[in-house]
This record gives C-alpha cells, structure tokens and sequence, in this order.
C-alpha cells in the first residue's frame, strides 16, 4: 500500500514549444539570390535542392519519429483498426449464439 510523500513529489512534464516561422519574402530572396548565382556561374547548380517544409512536423515530434522508426503509418494503422473490429464482431457473435440464444 502506497502512502503520500510531501518528499518525492513528481513534477509534471513542462511544455516545450518550438516555433516553426516562415517568411516568404526571405526564402524568395534567396531562391533569386541562388538562381542568379547560378546563371552567373558563380556557384556550382544544386540538384538535390528541394524548398519545402515537408516532414518537418514529424521531426519535431518525439512520438512520431519513433513511430515513422518502427514503420507505423496510416496504412497500418488502418490496417490494425480493420482487425480490432473484426475480432470484437466476432467475440460479440459467440457471446450472442453461447449466452443468449
């Protein structure tokens, strides 16, 4: 049996927000600034060069790295509610034709 301790008092997690800011403005500079040097010759083209945020949420998040790690994704998680309502369908069809029928 637990008792209540004034000593070991848990602090609860703190919230920690990290804020995603964008200026359109900014990144238009650059891509003109870079698309210019490249023209110029001044710098080396960049292929690989893609500007956009996507998967930068994920990458914040703790729980969804560690998901995106194991493999989990929408499909699968579909896939895992489609099976968790087929076996309750078929526990309640037992249930039904063993105590009610």
């Amino acid at each position: 049996m637990a008792f209540f301790s004034f000593y070991n008092v848990r602090k609860p997690r703190q919230f920690e927000h990290k804020p995603i800011y964008w200026d359109p403005r900014k990144e238009d500079l650059e891509e003109r600034t870079h698309r210019i040097k490249r023209e110029l010759g001044l710098e080396k083209p960049d292929e690989t060069y893609k500007p956009s945020i996507k998967g930068t949420f994920v990458e914040g998040t703790t729980h969804l790295k560690k998901n995106r790690m194991r493999g989990y994704d929408t499909r699968s998680r579909q896939y895992k509610n489609v099976k968790l309502i087929v076996i309750i369908a078929v526990l309640v069809v037992l249930f039904w034709a063993l105590f009610l029928k």
